[in-house]
């Protein structure tokens, strides 16, 4: 029976490193990976709440190890990711005081029909039309940037799944990055409002540190592989992971299988 056990408590341990390690390779090179550690936390056992929680902690250390390794490559403009990170930060903590409470069901389905929503901008990127409406340097422009990076930091948050691929769209459209410059700085942003939530979620009680300290192994590892392959592979490389990412994710939380 000891045997048994053991074999078990192996298998589980080698089942959330696994699932760590995909959900942080998908994060760093597009987004929506905790789709795969969410739901196998919650299978393990914990509430949606704790889960949810949960998958904070490694997603910072992830994000630690992506921001240091597109550093590295002398990807990351921090000037320019501190200016997206502060709003998102504020929605963050407003989001995440919404999740301890919250059921997530609904938010998924509208999250799955954006999604939808949101596969054409990444195949056809209107940043003329953008940059018809909202000049740089205006007033305007700085305006629409708060607002749409405290929402995005609102609804990552409420669930962290999906705010990759938002960050991704905002500012490659928005911002006018390409995908590689963007990916760097959106794992500052997740960073920065991850720790937020993340200290939201510990005053209430919400972390499991056995699961996330298990998933932290494997999420930094996806992290650091994903971050070199992003800059060696280029963006048409990274903007084919997104679609595909995107595709399925809606799907699943649309309710269709998977």
């Amino acid at each position: 029976m000891q045997i048994d056990n053991l074999t078990m408590d192996i298998y589980l341990i080698s089942a959330v490193i696994l699932a760590g390690f995909a959900c942080g390779f998908i994060n760093t090179i597009a987004g929506s990976g905790s789709l795969i550690t969410l739901p196998l936390l919650i299978f393990l056992g914990l509430p949606a709440n704790v889960a949810n929680g949960t998958n904070r902690v490694a997603i910072a250390i992830q994000n630690i190890v992506g921001v240091a390794s597109f550093s590295r490559q002398g990807v990351l403009n921090f000037r320019v990711a501190i200016i997206y990170a502060v709003p998102a930060v504020i929605g963050s903590i407003v989001g995440a005081n919404i999740a301890v409470d919250v059921n997530s069901e609904l938010m998924e389905r509208v999250i799955g029909f954006v999604m939808v929503g949101m596969i054409p901008t990444i195949i056809w990127k209107p940043t003329k039309l953008i940059q018809k409406l909202v000049s740089y340097g205006d007033v305007k422009k700085r305006i629409l940037n708060v607002i749409v990076f405290f929402a995005i930091g609102v609804h990552g948050g409420f669930i962290q799944a999906g705010v990759g691929v938002f960050l991704l769209i905002g500012l490659t459209i928005i911002g006018d990055l390409d995908l590689v410059e963007s990916n760097a700085i959106k794992l500052f942003i997740i960073l920065c409002f991850t720790l937020a939530a993340l200290y939201v979620f510990l005053i209430n009680g919400h972390v499991n540190w056995q699961y996330g300290l298990l998933l932290s192994v494997g999420n930094g590892s996806g992290a650091l592989v994903g971050s070199r392959m992003a800059v060696k592979n280029g963006e048409k490389f990274v903007r084919a992971i997104l679609i595909a990412v995107v595709v399925v994710s809606a799907i699943k939380l649309l309710g269709f299988g998977l």
